[in-house]
Parts: structure tokens; sequence; C-alpha cells
């Protein structure tokens, strides 16, 4: 069979996403009909460019909310960094700062030397005063235009202009992670025009629209369904700890959405696409019996868990969610959905985390010790087989997180074990909207599905804080804290200089939830790729998301 690379001009991409859709057994076709209804012959083309697989579609393109595994995977590839991480060592060094940054005693104020020597792909140049914007909407947020701050960047105040090359940001508290932050694609730097979009101009319809200084610019958008970015030929300011220099290998990525697993199988097995994002574990060995390589990723942050609202009914019973956690079978869940791509959790932080600290045996399964618990907290098994008390059924409700990888598989085999020990759980249906919407109601969602990955210790913070994602949902209607040990728990990590000190905060959290049986750790969550074996070069970066710039295409091999 013939390999074929399409070229990434709109009419083709589209006409790809159609074919796609329609027909993967299709496998060796020579022909792609474009939309204007021709029919190109695609047979021998030798196109400089990819074509990569998501199941869902990016929904913004600000970088602070680029934690959603699509928009950061396309943020990723069109912004710059003013440090970068090494996905490998997690150790940062410079990108556009020309140095690290400076940093006072107490970590409230940091200093950078940037580049002059950068440009948007507009035009425009990457200026000091246009850093500062930068960070200053991402620390800041802008409440006017709905655009929210960085749950990666705390205590926040300023930025200021120093000179020409010289930039300056305070803090009102000690903030080391502010370091990493600032290497992350949460914090891409954004042309001028892009800064003054609100909320609706970052998101589809308008990608064309957001403008960074990175190594691909988007150029075609299909929307809800496609984009298409284009290497930029005058970039030469990749990170000096990156193998490659200059401009980006490929010439070309389509980006398109593909919600079916099968389709995404179908098409790198047919070699109708070169990558895929959220190989299943079932098809892992599949795709390497068919020649396809499975590059598998860590989160470096919060493993993927179960969070537990324990402010609501039925939770705020400790012995209910101790009950929960011994009446899971982690191991049971992993060696039937999962491979060894996902390792069992022995923390909510992964194991690879910076501040991780192993909880032993807090989350072992035991379900007569979870039948004694509810026993002895007088929940009484009905003709039913559910626990009751006080005439109310023991009765819990979880989201489904469609982001995480067989979310639906997992809660439905948590469903089965529960009904055990007489626990009734219901998954709640829905959209990702639904679902989002009904998460910030603890009367709606008691178990909240989850994870967050960041390489630095704030990650912990920004997964259970009131100010971030707030997944326990520590406070009431009002916003009044409701567990503040916790949030001065969570705070401590974020305000505490030098590694050391942030690594015992971080231990000092984890020791609390596993104390307060306040969450279920289930696995090591990663980011599964399926990949061509001639497209060299691709590796995700420090949390798992793609970086496609020093990817390229082995020709010889492709034939």
């Amino acid at each position: 069979m013939k390999r074929i690379h399409r070229p990434g001009n709109a009419r083709v991409l589209g006409a790809f996403a159609v074919l796609l859709a329609t027909s993967l057994v299709a496998a060796c076709t020579t022909n792609a009909e474009s939309e204007e209804g021709d029919v190109t012959d695609t047979a021998g083309i030798e196109a400089n460019e990819i074509t990569y697989l998501e199941p869902q579609f990016f929904r913004t393109l600000y970088p602070p909310a680029a934690g959603f595994y699509p928009n950061g995977a396309v943020v990723n590839q069109i912004t710059d960094r003013l440090l970068y991480q090494d996905p490998e060592t997690l150790e940062l060094s410079p990108w556009i700062a020309t140095d690290l940054p400076e940093i006072n005693a107490d970590a409230t104020e940091f200093t950078f030397d940037i580049r002059t020597d950068v440009t948007y792909s507009d035009g425009t140049p990457l200026t000091a005063e246009n850093v500062v914007r930068n960070i200053d909407l991402y620390g800041q947020g802008d409440d006017e235009r709905l655009l929210n701050v960085s749950e990666q960047i705390s205590n926040y105040e300023r930025g200021e202009v120093v000179d020409e090359d010289t930039v300056k940001f305070y803090f009102s508290e000690p903030s080391p992670g502010f370091e990493q932050a600032v290497s992350s694609f949460n914090a891409g730097l954004l042309a001028d025009s892009t800064l003054e979009l609100d909320n609706e101009g970052f998101g589809p319809g308008n990608a064309e629209a957001i403008i960074g200084s990175g190594p691909f610019v988007i150029d075609g958008e299909k929307l809800g369904t496609d984009l298409h970015l284009s290497a930029r030929e005058d970039y030469d300011w990749a990170p000096p700890a990156h193998e490659h220099q200059g401009r980006a290998r490929l010439d070309g990525i389509n980006y398109v959405l593909a919600a079916e697993e099968s389709m995404r199988t179908g098409a790198i097995t047919s070699d109708q696409v070169q990558i895929v994002r959220q190989v299943s574990a079932p098809q892992e060995s599949h795709l390497n019996d068919a020649g396809i390589n499975v590059v598998s990723h860590g989160t470096n942050g919060m493993n993927n868990q179960l969070a537990f609202r324990f402010n609501a009914w039925p939770f705020d019973d400790k012995a209910v969610r101790e009950a929960v956690i011994h009446g899971v079978d982690r191991e049971q869940i992993i060696h039937v959905l999962f491979s060894e791509s996902y390792p069992l959790a022995t923390s909510t932080m992964a194991e690879n985390a910076l501040g991780y600290k192993d909880q032993g045996d807090a989350y072992e399964f035991d379900p007569e010790r979870a039948a004694q618990l509810l026993d002895d907290a007088g929940w009484e098994l009905g003709s039913d087989g559910v626990r009751v008390k006080d005439g109310k059924r023991l009765s819990i409700t979880a989201k489904l997180a469609m982001p995480q990888p067989r979310s639906r598989e997992v809660i439905t085999m948590i469903q089965e074990q529960l009904s055990n020990i007489g626990i009734e759980l219901h998954l709640n249906s829905g959209d990702q909207a639904t679902q989002d919407a009904d998460s910030k109601d603890p009367n709606k969602i008691q178990v909240d599905h989850t994870m967050v990955g960041r390489a630095d210790y704030d990650v912990i913070k920004s997964h259970y804080s009131v100010d971030n994602r707030d997944s326990f949902i520590n406070q009431d209607d009002n916003g009044n804290v409701l567990d503040q040990h916790l949030e001065d728990l969570l705070s401590n990590v974020v305000s505490t200089a030098g590694d050391e000190g942030r690594a015992e905060a971080a231990a000092a959290v984890q020791d609390y939830v596993t104390e307060q049986a306040y969450a279920l750790p289930l696995f090591e969550e990663p980011v599964v790729y399926a990949v061509q074996p001639y497209l060299k070069g691709f590796a995700p970066e420090a949390i798992g998301r793609p970086s496609f710039y020093g990817a390229w295409i082995d020709h010889e091999e492709a034939q």
C-alpha cells in the first residue's frame, strides 16, 4: 500500500474530515473529494505535513484555559514562553528570557532579561511592554472580558517594564511557583492585538486571530472540526536547550476532530493520518501489532481521582467517604480497563510529581471494612440492597469526566463495586457543558472524577483550592470557606520559598486529604498517542501535550 501525505490547504483538509467521518475502510484510496466537488489526485504526493486527530475540539485558545487537552494541543504550537521546561528532567532554562530570572530572597520579585529579536506572526515585535501586558492579564484576569486569572499564577500584583529588554514582576506573598508557571503553555505569549480580545474572541470561529510568536501559525479553520497550522519561515528563537533550532521541520499540521475512537484507530492503522491522541489501553497492543508506535507521557501532577464533596450529604459523614475508598477495587479497574501505561496511584499526586508523598495502604480495597464502617454509622441494608438511614437511601452521583480516559467505564465499574456494599452510584448524564455546570452544585454531583496536570508543587493548590478548581467545593453558597485548615495548607504550598519547604507543604496537604478521606486516587494518568513510525522527533512537553516543533517525516521510511 502506498503511504499518502495530503497537502494542507483548507479545501483538502475539509475534504479529509468528510472522508474520515464517512469511510475509514477506504484505507488505500488515492483520491479525496474536495469541498467544491472535484476529485484531487493525491497519489505519490510527498507533502511535508501531518494530520493530527483529537477526540474533542478546542473550546478556547486563551492560554490560562489551555489545560483542557484540545486547547493546549493548539496553544503549545503557536506560542513561546519566557522559560523552557525539559519534558523529562523538568529542569527550567531560558527561552524568550535570556537567562533564569533574578529572584529576591522571599520570592516576591522576579526580574527577567528578554530577547529583542522576536516577532509575532503578524510582524509586530515582542517587547518588554508586551510581555508585561501578557503576564498582567494572566495574573489579574479581566472580569469585564470574562477572562479568568491563571490558576498557575498566585499572589500576583503587577508587572513593570524596567528597560527595553528587562521586565520585573511583583507578588503580594512569596510565589516560587511563578518561575515554572512562565514555562507553561498556560503563559504562552500573545501579540498586542490578541490581548485585546474578549472570551468569545479566543473561541472557535476566531482561531486565525490568535497571534503568537511560536513556530506555527493558524492559517485555516473549519468551525468545530479542523484547523490548519503552517510553519513560520522566519522562526529562529527556539529554547537553546532544544535539540532543534530554526524553522520547524514540518511545513504544516492538520488538526482534525475525530470523536470516535474507532475513527482514530482506523485512520492511524490505515495510514490516513500520522498521529492521534487518546488511545485506550485495549488498543495499545493492537496498534503495536500493526507497526504503530504508542507514545505515553505522564502529566506530572494530580492523579486521576475521585474528589468527594465532603460538605454535602452523604459525604459530610466521614464513614461514608471511607467506605467508598475501601469499597473500590482500583487494581481490578486498572486490570480490566487499562494497561501498564496507567500505574496504580499511591497518593493524590503522581509519583513523578514535585512534592509527591507515598500514602502507603490508605487506599486499600477492603469491602468487609467498608461494610463495617457503614454498619457502625447506622446505614442499614434495604430490601433492594441499597443502604438506608433516617429514611434516606445511600445514593450518590458522579460526574463524567469527558477529557479523562475511559471515564464512563471507570464510573460504571465503580458503580458495580459499590453496589456490593450497599451504595447506589449514579452517573450524571449530559454533554460537557452540562457536566461542568452540574459539577458546581454539590447537591447534584457528590463525586468529581478529575485530575490536573502541571509539573510544579503548586498543582495541588490548583486542584483543591477555592481560588482555583475547588474540586471538593470547600465553600458555601456565600463563598465562605468551610475547611479553613485545608485552605491554609494549600496556601502554604504556593507561599513557601525553597524546594524543601514547598515539598513539605505539598506532603502536608496529601497527608491531610488522606486523613480526612477527601479523595480516592485511582491511577497515574498519562497522555497516550499513536504515532506513525515514519513521524520522527515527536515528543510531548512536560505535562504531555503534543509538541511538533522538532517533528519531521522520514519520507524514505514512509514509502
